[in-house]
């Protein structure tokens, strides 16, 4: 990804960051790049995973308040995810999905689904779905929010709900791609998060094979969180790994 086009991601992001925020989780990467450009064109903010336990690990920093998602996922399927995302963040589930089984449509509905489409499905129609469930939500009172203490990681402190981070009391300004990747590697704050998970879980799976965006964003937040961005204390590099949070103190 060329500088201009992380440009133009960040102002994109900066402008849909009030809209709606949609999950899709499917392991169908065109049927996943399609539901998400449809839905950005409708107005909303859509976020992309190819598992359920991609998704999981996204739900911790970045609340949706719908989820879209598939039944025939690999590993764990969309049914057990639906029971796991009822015990992570309270927002509605729509099941879109290939299969046509009557059983898995009753009993995706009985554990507390709030839709079932099958595909092929007429987007028109899917977006009527999304508008009819969000209102009913809404009608409902707001999701729950995922955390609403503050995060504290030695000297470091970020306000999820207010979008706010703090080191040694200091406000540092960070744009919302860099706020989410800090937010990502602050909730598992010592341990070593792969490439691959820091895409899934900040950028979504339409990202998949792009580590650039990650090594640009890192050298950006090191600038802003850093003593000395050259000599690395805080976010560092587990060469071949990954990079992970290193708690300071003041």
């Amino acid at each position: 990804m060329n500088a201009g086009s992380i440009f133009q991601e960040r102002l994109d992001l900066n402008a849909t960051a009030m809209a709606k925020h949609i999950l899709v989780v499917d392991d169908d990467a065109l049927l996943r790049r399609s539901l998400g450009l449809q839905l950005e064109a409708a107005g909303y903010r859509a976020s992309t995973a190819a598992t359920a336990e991609d998704a999981l690990a996204l739900v911790q920093r970045d609340r949706p308040d719908l989820i879209l998602l598939d039944v025939g996922l690999p590993g764990m399927d969309g049914l057990e995810a639906l029971r796991r995302f009822q015990q992570t963040v309270d927002a509605p589930v729509i099941f879109v999905t290939a299969r046509r089984r009557e059983l898995d449509e009753i009993l995706g509905l009985e554990l507390g689904a709030d839709g079932y489409i099958t595909k092929p499905f007429n987007p028109d129609v899917l977006l009527a779905h999304v508008r009819a469930v969000l209102r009913r939500s809404a009608r409902q009172g707001e999701p729950g929010t995922v955390a609403s203490e503050p995060l504290v990681v030695g000297d470091l402190v970020i306000d999820a709900a207010a979008h706010t981070v703090t080191i040694a009391g200091s406000s540092i300004e960070l744009t919302g791609r860099e706020f989410a990747l800090l937010h990502t590697l602050a909730l598992e704050a010592g341990k070593v998060l792969s490439l691959d998970d820091l895409i899934a879980r900040v950028w979504g799976a339409e990202f998949s094979g792009e580590p650039q965006v990650v090594y640009v964003h890192v050298r950006w937040l090191r600038e802003k969180i850093e003593v000395d961005p050259n000599n690395p204390q805080r976010l560092v590099n587990v060469r071949g790994v990954g990079y992970k949070l290193v708690p300071q103190t003041v």
